[in-house]
């Protein structure tokens, strides 16, 4: 009761992630650094070794992970904590548990003196040595020590001028033994190679980041049948038999089997999907019931079935008649009359809609589990364990890279380190020769990852969700667009928000609002402010261009539309500009002998995919249009596009900020008057003002090359005098430049366009000043403090330029 006393009214405690608790007792210890470097003694506090019933000297049984233990001599040192044990780096790396980490210590009483133990050395740590392995060093380690070994056990001995390791490979009586002053020590053989020792080190659950509650649920459904199937009896039901991962390519589906099956210590059986295929007829469903022989034989045992989605299509949907079969053998296996005994099937695929239904039943695919893109703490995770064992510098954080990797799975932060530590090398690139033998180790030492290298990483590499619609944030910012300053204020309480800050948008219980379009005259700087925002707010920016989403088939452009929000909501926060949305957003019925209405049926799947049953991620909807008239009114409702923004042709001050904002990089003369230039302007609009600039820049450029072909023309004709001028003064944007380009400079946008817009916002503005005369009945007049009325009418006034 106590625990339910302490919690807050009215919320249940979570039990989804309670198998991932550390578990409490006395025999658990924390791993410390020991103080005697000795291969074979571990220290204890004497209270500890009081309860634990252990004396000095002892031979104990230590377990770590990944089924890994091995035994030790015991002694007591007062120095060490009491929940605390010490042991050096080789007891650590054979029980795979580094500092910090938990073991478990038990008594091994009945440990026999050994007959012959089998002690071969690891390659790469004898190169270049002679002599005799046995007299230098395996004589003086084992001579008097009654060392206890295990089978498979590392150790290192150091003798002469080096250390050696060595590997037990075989004992006698088998598994652990004393090595006694009548052992015989047996070291002949090949040395063992390196490679084949360091496979053994595979993945467990530390390796897996990001997804703690599917661990959570996958080590109920996979540990405790295993380890403890009368847990199952005792309530009379059976155990779960049957896993489906599935999640986006690179989420990590196989290394998580691969991790269970390494820290269960069961047998693993893994079936490729294409693998089982064969040519004859029969012999398919053969092989996969040898695969489940195979693993009843060695129970418990887990077989692993990599991209079931080939192996298991829907069978009203294949041609082929080997898929049927198959799949009815795997449906026969999974849940047949002869019962499975201690055999658990995981499946992954990251297509789990295109299986056949009768696998996603209770009893063959008990639990569907995602594995899903990772969120930001996830992320930082997932970024902790690529780069434990990189060398970083001091200035790189990782928080602040998982902040900005949104939509990333683990496959790609992978990527993202390895581009980082590329990037490292590069830089080195000036001092690192390719056809030396050796690198010098200063050159070594002096190399590390800082977090500019991470920022170059984050910049050239996207996430993998998203490679086919090639999402570049684009590297526009607030300072490339001139004026418009109330529109980038709308902009941001409406995308940075809810990016920036979600916790505010909890807190009033609320959600974000989630499409804006803008509309105006062509050549204003309506996609320019879209780039912006998905710069801005670091979200991912999917550009979709209205023609292309149409195709000639009857289905496909409604399918183009559900898979691009599909991938926008994979990879939230996620931006989609539709631009020139009235190509597939025009009123219903209007549309008269199109592709049997493909624009309508386009339209009605993007209604239903802005506001439709499914849930909406953070995805953001911005619509640019310069027709607005014609676009269908569902589109238009608060709840998909609810933010209506005109974005009129620039006024004098606009002007002049967009003069400002192009000739930002180029070098201007000071003569020339920006501000005469913007007065001039009148009705021009921001692409009309850049052509000017162009034009003006062009007029500089040609001038400056005349100059230039000039003065080599001079210096051939007399090349004594050595002319001192320097070019550079030509080269800047004169007056005269704008005076000449302006000459050609035409309006885009006719005043017949501008009042059709105008008319188009007033219509707008009327239906919406409807509610500007309500009141609250208890109080007389509006307070001037409401900043909406204030911000709403300046607005207003500011839009039209009245």
């Amino acid at each position: 009761m106590a625990d339910q006393v302490s919690e807050p009214r009215g919320t249940k405690r979570d039990y989804s992630t309670a198998i991932l608790e550390k578990k409490k007792a006395p025999n658990r210890l924390i791993v410390e650094e020991a103080i005697n470097d000795d291969n074979s003694v571990v220290s204890l506090n004497p209270q500890t070794m009081e309860k634990l019933q252990i004396f000095r000297g002892d031979t104990i049984l230590l377990k770590g992970k990944k089924r890994k233990d091995t035994i030790c001599i015991s002694l007591a040192d007062d120095a060490c904590e009491e929940h605390k044990i010490r042991m050096n780096k080789v007891v650590r790396s054979n029980l795979r548990v580094k500092l910090g980490d938990v073991v478990s210590v038990h008594q091994c009483a009945n440990v026999k003196y050994g007959n012959r133990v089998h002690i071969l050395p690891i390659d790469d740590t004898i190169e270049g040595m002679t002599g005799n392995l046995f007299d230098v060093y395996l004589k003086p380690y084992f001579l008097d020590a009654y060392r206890p070994v295990r089978k498979g056990d590392l150790f290192l001995v150091r003798g002469g001028m080096r250390s050696v390791e060595f590997k037990v490979v075989e004992t006698d009586p088998p598994e652990y033994c004393v090595v006694a002053p009548d052992t015989e020590i047996y070291c002949e053989g090949e040395p063992i190679r390196r490679e084949d020792e360091s496979r053994l080190d595979e993945v467990g659950y530390d390796d897996v980041g990001g997804v703690r509650k599917q661990m959570a649920q996958i080590r109920e459904l996979v540990e405790l049948p295993l380890r403890h199937p009368q847990l199952f009896k005792s309530i009379g039901v059976k155990p779960p038999k049957g896993i489906l991962l599935y999640g986006p390519p690179g989420s990590g589906k196989t290394l998580i089997a691969r991790a269970v099956a390494n820290e269960t210590g069961a047998f693993f059986f893994c079936i490729n999907g294409p693998e089982i295929m064969s040519k004859l007829a029969g012999e398919s469903e053969s092989n996969l019931r040898r695969a489940f022989e195979e693993a009843e034989k060695n129970a418990p045992s887990i077989i692993f079935i990599d991209e079931i989605d080939s192996i298991a299509p829907k069978r009203e949907k294949t041609n082929g008649e080997v898929e049927r079969r198959i799949v009815s053998q795997l449906l026969t296996l999974m849940d047949g009359l002869k019962a499975r005994a201690h055999v658990i099937v995981i499946g992954a695929t990251n297509r789990p809609n295109s299986i056949d239904p009768a696998l996603r039943r209770f009893g063959r695919f008990d639990r569907e589990i995602d594995i899903g893109v990772p969120d930001e703490v996830g992320r930082l995770e997932v970024l902790r364990i690529h780069t434990k064992n990189m060398k970083l510098a001091e200035d790189v954080e990782l928080e602040s890279i998982s902040k900005n990797t949104h939509g990333y799975v683990g496959a790609d932060l992978a990527a993202l380190c390895t581009e980082a530590a590329l990037q490292c090398i590069r830089e080195k690139m000036d001092v690192i020769d390719l056809e030396d033998e050796t690198i010098d180790a200063e050159i070594l030492n002096s190399m590390a990852v800082t977090n500019e290298h991470f920022k170059t990483a984050l910049g050239s590499s996207n996430p993998s969700a998203l490679r086919e619609t090639v999402v570049e944030v684009p590297n526009v910012s607030w300072d490339d667009i001139g004026g418009l300053e109330n529109v980038k204020r709308e902009l941001q309480e409406t995308v940075q928000y809810p990016v920036e800050h979600p916790e505010k948008f909890e807190k009033f219980g609320m959600s974000p609002s989630k499409g804006v379009l803008f509309y105006g005259p062509p050549g204003c700087g309506k996609t320019l402010l879209a780039k912006a925002i998905a710069n801005e707010c670091q979200a991912n920016f999917i550009s979709i261009k209205g023609p292309e989403l149409l195709t000639m088939w009857f289905g496909e452009s409604e399918a183009n539309v559900r898979e691009i929000f599909d991938k926008a909501r994979q990879s939230a926060p996620c931006v989609l500009f539709f631009d020139e949305l009235d190509s597939i957003a025009t009123q219903r019925g209007s549309s008269v002998g199109d592709a049997g209405g493909a624009a309508d049926r386009v339209l009605n799947q993007l209604l239903t995919e802005m506001d439709g049953m499914s849930t909406r991620k953070t995805v953001f909807i911005i619509g640019a249009t310069n027709r607005p008239d014609i676009i269908d009114p569902a589109l238009l409702r608060p709840g998909r596009l609810d933010q209506l923004i005109y974005i009129p042709l620039p006024d004098e001050a606009s002007r002049h900020q967009i003069f400002k904002a192009c000739l930002r990089k180029s070098p201007v003369a000071k003569s020339v008057d920006l501000m005469a230039l913007a007065k001039y302007t009148q009705g021009f609009s921001g692409a009309d003002i850049t052509e000017i600039c162009q034009r003006a820049c062009k007029y500089a450029i040609r001038e400056n090359i005349e100059k230039d072909l000039e003065k080599e023309k001079k210096q051939h004709e007399n090349p004594e005098a050595m002319e001192e001028d320097n070019s550079d003064e030509y080269a800047e944007i004169k007056a005269a430049h704008f005076e000449e380009s302006m000459k050609f400079a035409r309006r885009s946008v006719s005043d017949a366009d501008i009042r059709k817009y105008q008319a188009f916002a007033m219509t707008l503005q009327q239906s919406r000043g409807i509610g500007s005369e309500f009141r609250f009945p208890q109080q007389p007049e509006p307070t001037p403090t409401d900043p909406f009325a204030t911000s709403c009418a300046t607005a207003d006034d500011d839009d039209l330029y009245n």
